[in-house]
């Protein structure tokens, strides 16, 4: 492990939902502009040998890819300026794996794990979601028991309360706000863990992460918050912003923000 002496971190999430699309977008303008030390993106939907050089050698980037075997599906990647002790793909499990689901970055203390959680929306994808997530918090749990300071972001594709969603009461037997899938983002925070938007603005309404571009919700803000910065608590102290950037355009969804220190 690299020793580090960085005054605070600037972390980025954000589901692209299709790497080549964003490019074309204005996806590099948005990494150049915004200059996060680790950008975690989620649903690729590319193969390593479809991308350009634009992505692929960049001039102040690392990227990171783990594409699923599927090609135009899921995936994730992550883009590091500052050096990164430890890059891993994956969590073992060739279900998950062949996914693109994973990708964890060690830094100085820090874990950190961008993750494209799967989606529920048909019926017979509910137990693989729910696997996913029970695997995924023994995972975290592990890291934490061997002192690291565990930061997980991503698409959860769940909307935890009431407040989390512009519509609620039509939703409740919609996956991403099924009980079941409430009640795991809820047994992930009696574990120790803190949704750090929720923490620092736990009254904020109307403001969301997804809108469902078919029928142009983003115009009316009729939308979902399902892409999350938590962290485990003793990771807390080290916090100091965490912000959703909704009039960021380019996806269906858009980044959100978190900034730590150097977590001595």
């Amino acid at each position: 492990m690299h020793v580090r002496n960085f005054p605070s971190m600037k972390l980025i999430s954000w589901n692209i939902n299709g790497i080549r699309a964003a490019v074309k977008k204005g996806f590099l303008d948005f990494l150049h502009a915004e200059q996060p030390d680790l950008l975690f993106v989620q649903e690729i939907k590319a193969q390593v040998d479809q991308l350009g050089a634009d992505l692929l050698a960049h001039e102040h980037y690392s990227a990171y890819w783990n594409s699923a075997e599927r090609k135009g599906y899921s995936g994730t990647a992550l883009f590091a300026k500052i050096p990164v002790d430890q890059v891993v793909m994956g969590t073992g499990i060739e279900e998950f794996d062949a996914e693109g689901r994973v990708v964890r970055a060690d830094v100085g203390k820090y874990t950190i794990y961008g993750i494209y959680f799967p989606n529920g929306g048909r019926p017979d994808r509910l137990p693989y979601k729910y696997r996913f997530y029970d695997h995924m918090l023994e995972e975290f749990e592990a890291r934490r028991k061997e002192g690291r300071l565990v930061i997980i972001t991503g698409d959860f594709n769940v909307a935890h309360e009431e407040i989390d969603l512009a519509r609620p009461k039509e939703n409740m037997e919609t996956s991403g706000f099924l009980p079941e899938e409430r009640a795991w983002f809820t047994k992930l925070l009696a574990h120790g863990y803190i949704d750090t938007f929720r923490h620092f603005y736990p009254e904020e309404k109307d403001i969301y992460t997804w809108w469902n571009q078919q029928t142009r919700a983003r115009d009316r803000n009729v939308g979902w918050r399902i892409d999350y910065f938590v962290v485990a608590k003793e990771v807390m102290p080290h916090v100091r912003s965490a912000s959703i950037m909704a009039d960021q355009m380019g996806s269906d969804h858009c980044p959100i923000t978190l900034e730590v220190d150097d977590g001595v």
